[in-house]
């Protein structure tokens, strides 16, 4: 059982615009938080040759906290399909993301059936996918006790479906990469 309250009462991360989390962030890390690529694809390179690996920490129907509703244009309370992993490089987690589609946008994208895969690996192969702004946060995620310089979230369309991703890059990505500390 986890010690962390239920979503709802969580305090909701602060996020800013990309651009504005840019003169307090390292090079090093700008060029992680702010690719556009595939995260999944980025993490396997540079944790080569140990294996990539997500981790399932949580999947469920639910409602998004508010801020995650906000960032969808979806009305409070409305019930999402929630995913909380870790992307790990061998055991240790290097980021941790939480991913929230509103459940009448699913038409039939059986999401829930991803299991130990990442979510990116089935994104990037749909052809018409389109990213949303990048908002940074240095707020941790809530849902995961690894703590990390940085988050960030965007939300991606395929046709009319839409998608939260949100993910925070952990200290052990920073300390295994040499990275510094912001």
């Amino acid at each position: 059982m986890s010690d962390l309250p239920p979503a709802d009462t969580r305090a909701p991360a602060h996020w800013i615009p990309l651009a504005a989390a840019r003169p307090a962030m390292a090079p090093a890390w700008w060029r992680w938080v702010a690719s556009r690529d595939s995260l999944t694809a980025r993490l396997t390179e540079a944790g080569h040759p140990r294996p990539f690996r997500v981790r399932l920490l949580d999947q469920r129907i639910g409602p998004p906290r508010r801020d995650e509703a906000l960032a969808l244009g979806l009305p409070l309370h409305r019930q999402a399909w929630l995913r909380e992993v870790a992307l790990c490089l061998g055991e240790r987690p290097w980021v941790v993301a939480r991913s929230v589609a509103p459940l009448d946008e699913l038409r039939g994208q059986r999401l829930d059936h991803l299991g130990e895969r990442s979510l990116g690996s089935w994104l990037f192969r749909q052809p018409d996918l389109e990213r949303g702004e990048i908002e940074v946060t240095s707020s941790p995620a809530g849902f995961h006790a690894g703590r990390g310089p940085w988050g960030r979230r965007s939300v991606f369309r395929h046709g009319g479906f839409r998608v939260l991703v949100q993910e925070w890059f952990l200290d052990a990505m920073a300390d295994d990469l040499a990275l510094p500390s912001r």
